[in-house]
């Protein structure tokens, strides 16, 4: 198998969702090797710590033989440049998604003109399914099994009951 087929598939993970998951398996047909990249993203807080995230992703694609995980708080094109990586793939699930990804789209290929953003839509049932939904939907206690994988539920879970907690303890 060439190395020169490399894609990064960045994001924050935080959670990973069915959503996710399915971008994943389909971008692992298509290159030799998929770098899933859990990012630091300024404007969001996040649930999870970036090693939790990169371990729950790590168990949950564990089944992919040409999946590596990996963690960065560089630029992505500074990071697929290190990584020799000349494809970025972005899931979409909406139009809204869309400009905002054609814009970071733009400005990668910008800062490394080696780089090119592949967009993949995703599939029908998971066009409502981000991180943030799954988060709201667990801190009301909804069933997660049709938004996660089956082996994070139970630290999402367990997390959200550790904010609630400590949301009920500073009023105290």
């Amino acid at each position: 198998m060439s190395e020169h087929n490399i894609a990064i598939y960045p994001g924050s993970f935080d959670p990973i969702t069915l959503g996710h998951l399915n971008i994943i398996k389909r971008t692992s047909r298509i290159f030799d090797r998929l770098i899933v990249c859990v990012m630091v993203n300024s404007e969001k807080r996040g649930l999870f710590t970036p090693e939790e995230r990169v371990d729950m992703v790590r168990r949950v694609t564990a089944r992919f033989s040409n999946v590596e995980v990996d963690f960065s708080d560089k630029l992505l094109s500074e990071y697929a440049e290190s990584k020799g990586a000349h494809v970025v793939v972005k899931g979409l699930r909406a139009m809204s998604d869309f400009e905002k990804e054609f814009q970071m789209a733009h400005i990668n290929r910008r800062l490394n003109p080696a780089l090119d953003t592949m967009f993949l839509t995703a599939t029908e049932k998971y066009t409502f399914l981000s991180s943030s939904v799954v988060k709201e939907l667990a801190a009301y206690g909804a069933n997660l099994k049709e938004l996660v994988p089956r082996e994070i539920i139970d630290e999402i879970e367990a997390k959200m009951q550790q904010r609630k907690e400590e949301k009920h303890g500073d009023r105290h």
